[in-house]
């Protein structure tokens, strides 16, 4: 078990998922070795469509910004969708668009120029494209490539249908215009950016420098001002929809009705506990609040509204009770039925059957470590479960499912992919288990511990054993951890070839817990660490490495900590607040004061600086750098659009000041994690560090 042999594993190539579904449900296009290819669910019959290479070929070549754009990594396009016939398919490829024709493979190509068309939608009635060039929106007549321009006003601080960077990273908005349900309107977001602060990012693999600055907002500084406009498919003057103030509030979810005479916005304060269900009139402009929530700690936004056949009633999705649940609403905004209820959260809701009478959902019901599929009627009645065998199970259907693809996989078992149907009959096996590495390599197994917090809380963490384990003696032991909201680790799903593999064949203990303040437990576990991040966090920490200890096989004077992102925060977090407890420690891309951190997160969990100035400053790592007595390694990329290498470097500072030894370790790249060539250098440079620590 080598590095060589993670950074070549097959989880890093790409499976043959689903890329859309047809318009029917039956059928559903994915990329094959670089081919199109079709799946007919029914019969089983795969049929190569076009290489994707064929339609680079013909692309235009786009012209090369000098400067990187910092579109957030979350920005999702679809490459392919199908039209509403079912023969045809718009690709994007090459930063131009094609009309594929599916049962020969010939193209029309729709777009040909240096610019790229971003973010492509086909119209419903599959007449109309709509795209961005830079920050104006376009739609296409395909039959007569008629182009029509829909807005001229963009500008590098006022985008029209294009995503700011914090949107899509924190709200997990990734697309910023949609179209009408009758094909006649586009509605979309315009970001007045204007007053965002920008952040100097720098290249410095060159002699001379480049500047490449970055909108960022912190947290407490300005947002974008973001309004809802409404243009008709051909041009014409977009009619903006009065939803109150933009200023200091957060535009989240946009939904069509199915009338496509009103539209809904969800909106939420800065601090996101209070948010509000517009609907508004297209033609008027005027919108009224039909749903208002409130949270003592702050809200969770979840998918939009979605709105039943006809428009009158809509499913929404709130953790009110504690875990989120669905409910049904008219579109007065009275409750009618909560469907779902529990102390479990659901997950994702998948969709309506074509009846448009039963909702499909995954959920944590069997296990919070688990995710399974369910159905239930809107009547709350007959809610039952269709996915089998433990573990977590990923589902990928189309927007009303006749049929749907479990991918799914658990702690021992590889991952597989079935077709059902439904109603939960199986069609067949799509792809049959990889158990490829599990047989050319000894995959040590994972077991799932639980450790009770102080609250008695159980916390759910995962412990491998090293290789040729002997009862009795006392291994070192490295401890991975994230311990942030939104992100949960201790899954039952198949991990494979990973780093904690090749730790445990070298002879480590392997230990993570997902403390209070994690996801996938409700949000009260998750609510611990608001306005106060680290010190709850910490103590279910230092909790279940005293459990670890207890087991009888773990060094209490060898014991490392590795984290990235805010597992790099708890990492530092925990070395300074807990001093002796570690003796070895890795802090990759961490924040170390919430002050560098963006606005969107940092002010949902910590409130703004000037109403919580003592908080931000006694969670930062910085403040106690000189009680530090681990080893310490730093690594960041110096280009980290999300978490910037500000943090890194200010860390320094404060441990320089303070005499404390530590050791960096930098990167040139310009994303959050480190990708490519490097990752092999990461692995092998981390691994030594801990064995030249630890042993």
């Amino acid at each position: 078990m080598t590095v060589d042999a993670v950074v070549n594993s097959s989880r890093t190539r790409k499976p043959e998922n689903p890329l859309a579904w047809s318009p029917d449900g039956s059928r559903f296009v994915f990329l094959k070795s670089g081919t199109l290819s079709t799946y007919d669910v029914p019969t089983g019959k795969e049929q190569d469509v076009i290489a994707s290479s064929k339609l680079r070929d013909a692309a235009e070549k786009q012209e090369q910004a000098r400067t990187t754009d910092w579109t957030n990594r979350r920005v999702s396009e679809s490459d392919v969708q199908w039209f509403p016939d079912g023969k045809r398919l718009l690709v994007s490829e090459g930063g131009d668009l094609f009309v594929v024709t599916i049962a020969n493979g010939s193209f029309d190509q729709l777009t040909r120029t240096r610019e790229t068309e971003y973010d492509p939608k086909l119209s419903p009635d599959g007449h109309y494209v709509s795209f961005r060039r830079g920050p104006n929106l376009f739609s296409m007549e395909i039959e007569s490539r008629k182009l029509n321009q829909l807005t001229k006003d963009g500008a590098e601080t006022l985008l029209n249908g294009q995503l700011d960077w914090v949107y899509p990273e924190e709200l997990e908005l990734n697309t910023a215009h949609w179209w009408s349900p009758d094909s006649r309107s586009i509605a979309y977001l315009q970001f007045d950016v204007a007053h965002e602060p920008v952040f100097p990012q720098v290249f410095l693999l060159n002699p001379d420098g480049l500047l490449e600055p970055e909108r960022y907002p912190k947290a407490g500084d300005p947002n974008a001002e973001v309004r809802l406009g409404i243009v008709p498919v051909q041009g014409g003057e977009t009619r903006w929809m009065d939803l109150g103030e933009p200023r200091g509030n957060l535009l989240a979810r946009v939904a069509w009705l199915p009338d496509s005479r009103s539209i809904s916005a969800v909106k939420l304060n800065r601090v996101q506990n209070r948010l509000d269900l517009f609907i508004a009139d297209v033609a008027t402009g005027k919108s009224h609040v039909v749903l208002h929530e409130e949270d003592s700690f702050w809200i969770n936004v979840a998918a939009e509204p979605t709105f039943l056949s006809g428009g009158d009633q809509f499913l929404w999705t709130s953790e009110r009770d504690g875990f989120r649940h669905i409910y049904l609403y008219g579109r007065d905004g009275q409750l009618q039925k909560q469907l779902t209820r529990g102390d479990w959260a659901v997950d994702r809701v998948v969709g309506l059957d074509r009846d448009g009478q039963h909702v499909f959902f995954t959920s944590s019901e069997e296990s919070p470590l688990e995710r399974q599929l369910y159905t239930v009627a809107l009547d709350g009645t007959g809610k039952r479960k269709l996915t089998t065998g433990a573990g977590t199970h990923s589902i990928s259907a189309g927007a009303t499912p006749s049929y749907y693809l479990d991918s799914y996989s658990g702690l021992a078992s590889p991952p597989r992919a079935v077709l059902y149907k439904s109603d939960g009959t199986e069609v067949r096996n799509y792809r049959k288990p990889d158990d490829s590495e599990a047989k050319e390599y000894e995959i040590l197994p994972t077991e799932i511990v639980k450790v009770p917090a102080a609250d008695g809380t159980p916390l759910y963490a995962r412990l491998i054993k090293p290789a040729g384990f002997q009862p009795g003696k006392a291994y070192p032991a490295i401890v991975m951890v994230y311990g942030g909201p939104g992100v949960q680790q201790v899954r039952d799903t198949w991990q494979g070839l990973s780093w904690d593999q090749v730790l445990a064949h070298k002879g480590f203990v392997i230990w993570q817990l997902d403390n209070r303040g994690s996801a996938g437990r409700g949000h009260k576990f998750e609510s611990v660490l608001f306005r106060n991040m680290g010190a709850n966090e910490l103590e279910d920490q230092k909790r279940g490495i005293e459990h670890l200890i207890s087991l009888g096989f773990v060094d209490r004077q060898r014991i490392g900590l590795y984290g990235w992102s805010y597992g790099g925060f708890m990492t530092l977090y925990t070395v300074t607040h807990a001093p002796g407890l570690i003796k070895a420690a890795i802090a990759g891309a961490p924040v170390t004061n919430w002050r560098n951190y963006d606005s969107i997160y940092t002010d949902r969990y910590m409130g703004l600086p000037g109403e919580n100035e003592e908080a931000y400053r006694l969670t930062s790592p910085q403040t106690k750098a000189g009680d530090l007595q681990s080893k310490l390694l730093i690594i960041h990329n110096i280009e980290d659009d999300n978490v910037h290498f500000a943090n890194t470097m200010q860390m320094a500072d404060a441990l320089e000041k303070a005499g404390k030894q530590f050791v960096m370790l930098v990167y040139p790249q310009k994303t959050h994690g480190v990708s490519g060539p490097a990752r092999r250098h990461l692995l092998e440079e981390t691994t030594s560090f801990f064995e030249a620590n630890l042993k």
